[in-house]
């Protein structure tokens, strides 16, 4: 536990810690661990993999933004500066506490049974997920496997310059905007990489399951949706090894964005 008195000028960064404001600090950040705030924080509280308490008497004058926790304010009425914004994503929470208690383990998870189930339930889901997809737009999905199969290397190349491109985005705007306009860009590009990523591994799960069909079974004809269920477990195989999974993680990314940003190039044209 972090203990900050009297530090007005200071921006508080905390990792695997628990952070306790005292009396007054400028802005606090903490990563896998609480923020308390019992004084005054002037600036912006930022927790990752926590919660913000804010204690009766406690007083923030920035936005509060929680990403894998909650904002638990003990008065009725907390005490906030006017117009200051609240944002809250409450999803993973034990994994982002633990993630910044111990960070090796973003790279060799625990093969216990909860992470077979929970690489059983990702089968589920994504085979459904995709086979769904694949039945409402068959026509989105066939263009984007074509585009995959003609031309790897101009859509993974495209994709990871969007990447790069979307983190220098967020980077600037955080620094150089206002604290919500940045909140706001950095939500907006953030849900734009999740969908580009949900579309991206639909493909490239139909997409691997028929090229493992046609080397196996050439002979025999199967339903898109076994292309689809082998294609499920052949990524999550590999988004559950050790080390492997954060390039797949990001060849995924690369490619739904890459997908995303050739979306037109092989569309007909209407003539006069």
């Amino acid at each position: 536990m972090i203990e900050i008195d009297d530090a007005p000028e200071m921006e508080v960064i905390g990792v695997s810690k628990t952070v306790v404001i005292k009396r007054h600090a400028k802005a606090v950040f903490v990563f896998g661990g609480d923020v308390i705030v019992e004084g005054r924080v002037d600036g912006d509280v930022g927790v990752i993999g926590g919660n913000v308490i804010q204690k009766e008497g406690g007083s923030i004058g920035g936005d509060v933004i929680v990403i894998g926790g909650g904002y638990r304010p003990e008065a009725v009425k907390p005490l906030r500066d006017p117009g200051k914004q609240t944002l809250v994503f409450g999803i993973f929470e034990d994994e982002l506490r633990e993630l910044g208690s111990d960070p090796t383990s973003i790279l060799s998870p625990s093969f216990s049974p909860a992470f077979f189930a929970q690489r059983i339930l990702s089968v589920l889901f994504w085979f459904a997920v995709a086979f769904a997809f694949s039945y409402i737009a068959p026509g989105a999905v066939s263009r984007a496997m074509v585009r995959t199969d003609l031309h790897t290397g101009r859509v993974a190349g495209f994709g990871l310059a969007g990447l790069i491109s979307a983190v220098i985005v967020v980077i600037a705007s955080l620094t150089f905007l206002p604290d919500y306009l940045g909140a706001v860009v950095w939500l907006m590009i953030f849900a734009l990489l999740m969908l580009a990523y949900l579309f991206g591994r639909i493909v490239l799960q139909l997409y691997i399951g028929k090229w493992m069909q046609r080397r196996v079974w050439a002979s025999r004809s199967y339903p898109d949706s076994v292309a689809i269920l082998i294609g499920t477990v052949f990524w999550t195989l590999l988004l559950s090894i050790p080390y492997v999974w954060t390039f797949t993680l990001l060849a995924l990314f690369a490619f739904g964005v890459g997908l995303v940003l050739t979306g037109r190039e092989n569309r007909p044209h209407s003539h006069a």
